[in-house]
């Protein structure tokens, strides 16, 4: 039997130095852990990643109403574990207990339970969908609420698809080495992100256009094809009606036309969040217009929630989609968020967050959803973990 025999949570950090949670989870053959990461920028409508007491206060709410409710369940029975802790917390968002403790809890329990079976946790979650290994998405020149003082848009990404995961992984680290030397012979001093993501005090098409010289010059005499993108987040652009860039401000119309522009002139593969968290007509002219050619992705447009989802289908907006389990609090919600995206023919994208642990559930959970991406950086060890494990995953699934 799989029953969970012992379970605790205790106080760690995350790459920002900021405290966060750890819940570990013990069955009578397996042992589960999972420590949970922090948005910068956020989507207004996620759980609340912690209740209003902070991190102490959610550790002693779970200390007095969860294990209790727990310990004994069976760790097959993830769904009513994920529909007990909902329960426990009693509110919508988890403003008592908090999204991320949530959110630790369950997958701690799921990894305690694939555990006990002797299974790779992607192996145990990914019985409804097809195993395969998804691409890495990284960031390479950061700004926004990432990274101050460089570029308006938050994050210039690549994508490179190679014979197997660990070139794709690699082509992805000699373009951010070669992005780096770049702006360092034009702009001199450069500093890194929340994300290890260069930062440089340069124009937004002046990161495109470094982004896809650095990505020619990796891909010469290589087998791999690199890719381009760029995430928005525009909902922190978006003030009183417009988008405020560092020179300029655009209205709806001219946020729109500036991303075609961005796309076709730049031969973008991937755009996310291009305009602000509620305009899903305008989501939708974008993915008409482009979505052939591109991968249009919602993040704080939908927040890995599947109602928000579903209205965003009957709109037609986007064709991709993020998925954060923290962003909805346990593993049974975010299930049933992509499996209603894949149904509808949206690209997976499953996410880190900007304040990570080395915590490498997430590799394993992409797996197990058939993500088609995996946003998780490029450099640092918190997203190094979650690369060196698609790694792994490689040489057991190919």
């Amino acid at each position: 039997m799989t029953t969970i025999e012992d379970i605790a949570i205790r106080k760690v950090f995350d790459s920002r130095g900021n405290p966060t949670v750890e819940v570990e989870v013990a069955t009578p053959m397996g042992l589960g852990r999972c420590s949970a990461p922090s948005g910068a920028s956020t989507g207004k409508h996620e759980v609340m990643s912690l209740p209003a007491e902070g991190v102490d206060g959610a550790i002693e709410f779970f200390r007095e109403n969860v294990v209790k409710e727990l310990l004994g369940m069976s760790g097959l029975d993830q769904t009513i574990i994920d529909k007990t802790l909902h329960e426990i917390d009693g509110t919508e968002d988890f403003s008592r207990m908090g999204g991320n403790v949530a959110y630790v809890t369950s997958i701690a329990i799921a990894r305690a339970t694939a555990s006990d079976l002797g299974i790779p946790l992607s192996s145990y979650l990914g019985g409804c969908f097809s195993l395969k290994i998804p691409l890495p998405l990284g960031n390479v020149i950061g700004g926004g609420k990432h990274a101050y003082g460089g570029t308006s848009i938050q994050e210039f990404l690549i994508f490179s698809e190679a014979d197997n995961i660990y070139k794709s992984i690699e082509a992805n680290a000699l373009i951010h080495k070669k992005v780096g030397e770049h702006l360092k012979e034009s702009v001199g001093t450069v500093g890194r992100g929340d994300e290890g993501a260069w930062v440089a005090p340069i124009k937004d098409e002046e990161a495109l256009a470094v982004l896809r010289e650095s990505c020619s010059e990796i891909e010469e005499g290589r087998n791999v094809r690199t890719h381009l993108g760029i995430d928005m987040a525009a909902s922190e652009l978006f003030k009183d009606g417009r988008y405020e860039y560092r020179n300029v401000k655009r209205d709806r119309d001219e946020q729109i036309e500036f991303v075609k522009s961005l796309i076709k002139d730049y031969s973008l593969s991937y755009v996310e969040d291009p305009l602000e968290e509620e305009d899903f007509e305008g989501f939708a002219e974008l993915t008409h217009s482009l979505g052939e050619e591109t991968i249009i992705c919602g993040d704080d447009l939908y927040t890995t929630n599947a109602k928000r989802l579903k209205k965003g289908v009957e709109a037609g907006a986007c064709n991709g989609i993020i998925i954060k389990v923290n962003q909805v609090g346990t593993l049974t919600d975010a299930f049933e968020t992509v499996d209603f995206a894949k149904r509808n023919g949206y690209s997976i994208v499953v996410s880190h967050r900007s304040g990570e642990t080395p915590d490498d559930s997430l590799a394993q959970i992409a797996l197990a959803f058939g993500a088609d991406l995996i946003k998780c950086g490029v450099m640092g060890g918190e997203r190094v973990a979650k690369l060196n494990e698609l790694i792994r995953m490689g040489e057991i699934f190919g």
